[in-house]
């Protein structure tokens, strides 16, 4: 990653992001230049308890709810000029300063093979929070063009993990687990798709068994033994064999399905679901990454699951089983924080937005081609 600092005001993003995992905003402010990017502060902030919950209950049909993600979205409106407002504090500079701010929205619908995607968000009430241009909406308009609106991130990584000598994997697992295979040669098209849950069924569960956020270091999970029989129907799921450009989210892997999975199981311990759980995520990451990368040098991880170590374990362990090689690293090795990936492409879709340049992969989504992305909320 570019360590240049001669940056023009014009060059100045603000990324902002809430993933499926329902846990906070992360917030990046980045410099972009002709030399590359450079992360200049990063700020979290966690969802208050009572906020989390509604945007919980909005990820399925209620009464009364056009009103609900109303108020909900004006509330999480606040808390992104919350997390704005921290980074340029702790970056020591002044909304003036900043170009846009991309920010992804929370998802509470995400429902391509019916031709929309929701995003709950106010960019106009952020705009005039913040005094600062918001590029919001980015999955419209790639649906529009017959895409998935899903994943986003494999464009920015390619730009920016891309290397010309070596294949390499950069798999996100936040609430659901993406890859995106980024091969050496020139001109060869991006391979990026969701490959099944990542934390949202591992955080579901322990929430409800042991009253935590997640399962840190994935210590209840490696507490636990994997049940063959558990994750044989877990995987048995038609999601998983589907060939790409394919997305999905909490509209599938919801706590109403794990149930109906668990049914057979009545007696299984808690934490041997929880062990089970993270098979899962392990399993389907690398049955994707030997299908699609089987010469990849090494698979680097960002969001959330970057932080779970029994996780990443499983994973090394379920590639060397299946014969692959590659080794499992965080993103940080390429210079940037495994928590800090997604915040920054957004802060790079918006940029990409601003210049009129696409920031979609048509390989990747399904979409009829590029598209410029994301809807402009003046300040």
């Amino acid at each position: 990653m570019s360590t240049n600092t001669d940056f023009t005001i014009a060059d100045f993003y603000i990324g902002l992001m809430s993933g499926t995992s329902l846990d906070g905003v992360d917030a990046v402010l980045a410099a972009f230049s002709a030399q590359g990017q450079q992360t200049i502060a990063a700020a979290s902030i966690p969802f208050p308890a009572d906020l989390r919950a509604r945007l919980m209950r909005l990820q399925a049909a209620s009464d009364n709810e056009l009103h609900l993600e109303a108020l909900a979205a004006n509330e999480l409106a606040q808390l992104y000029a919350d997390s704005v407002h921290s980074v340029l504090r702790n970056a020591g500079m002044t909304a003036d300063a900043v170009r846009a701010i991309g920010v992804h929205g929370q998802t509470i619908r995400h429902r391509p093979e019916c031709g929309y995607t929701r995003q709950t968000n106010n960019p106009a009430l952020l705009a005039e929070l913040t005094g600062i241009d918001v590029i919001a909406d980015f999955r419209s308009r790639d649906i529009a063009a017959g895409g998935q609106g899903a994943p986003l991130v494999p464009a920015f990584h390619a730009a920016v993990f891309g290397n010309a000598t070596e294949t390499r994997v950069v798999a996100n697992i936040g609430g659901i687990s993406n890859i995106s295979v980024l091969a050496p040669e020139q001109g060869s098209a991006v391979i990026g798709f969701d490959t099944g849950p990542g934390n949202v069924l591992l955080d579901a569960w322990i929430n409800e068994h042991q009253g935590s956020a997640y399962d840190a270091g994935g210590a209840w999970a490696a507490s636990g033994t994997v049940h063959t029989g558990l994750l044989a129907a877990l995987r048995d799921e038609a999601f998983f064999s589907l060939p790409a450009p394919k997305s999905t989210g909490r509209d599938l892997f919801h706590r109403a399905w794990l149930a109906a999975k668990l049914a057979p199981f009545p007696t299984l311990a808690a934490v041997d679901v929880q062990a089970t759980l993270t098979a899962l995520t392990a399993t389907t990451l690398a049955d994707a990454i030997v299908q699609h990368a089987a010469s990849a040098a090494a698979v680097y991880i960002c969001g959330g699951g970057a932080f779970n170590l029994h996780l990443l374990q499983q994973l090394q362990a379920a590639l060397h089983a299946r014969g692959q090689k590659a080794t499992v690293k965080s993103t940080e090795v390429l210079g940037i924080a495994a928590g800090q990936v997604e915040a920054l492409a957004f802060a790079w879709l918006a940029q990409r937005h601003v210049e009129r340049e696409p920031g979609n992969l048509a390989s990747v989504t399904g979409a009829r081609g590029p598209r410029i992305l994301g809807a402009l909320y003046p300040r």
